[in-house]
């Protein structure tokens, strides 16, 4: 089991999306996983908690989404002092395959593309962590 206590950030206008991530995760060890239906309220989501001083830990996003996309939200997070370090994942579906490359160069650390296996999203958050605890050491 990989979980431990990062608070995780879903982000998918649909919600049978949200939810299948949910279980992955939960099966994977994850229990503080909020959701958002959006760009913007993931946005909302992320400030608050960082003022809360209970910041997310890593966010999975989807790439195409009304009110703000997840490209939005990535170059945002970029962009942004309190976020820039943030592990993001984006998530696009097979027919988005070409906004992978875009969203790595602007700062995304890895992708999904749907539909997601619970091995290869253990496989995508082993390696951010690993990532992550390199730079902290």
């Amino acid at each position: 089991m990989t979980g431990d206590k990062t608070k995780i950030l879903l982000v998918d206008d649909f919600e049978m999306v949200r939810l299948m991530l949910r279980k992955s995760l939960n099966r994977l060890g994850y229990q503080e996983i909020v959701e958002a239906q959006d760009g913007k309220e993931a946005w909302d989501l992320l400030t608050r908690a960082q003022m809360a001083n209970q910041p997310f830990g890593m966010i999975f996003c989807d790439w195409s989404m009304p009110e703000m996309t997840g490209m939005e939200v990535l170059e945002k997070c970029r962009s942004s002092k309190e976020f820039k370090n943030l592990p993001f994942v984006m998530v696009t579906a097979e027919a988005e395959q070409e906004g992978v490359v875009k969203a790595l160069k602007a700062g995304a650390n890895e992708y999904l593309i749907k539909p997601i296996s619970a091995e290869t999203l253990q496989k995508k958050i082993e390696k951010i962590l690993k990532i992550k605890t390199n730079r902290a050491s």
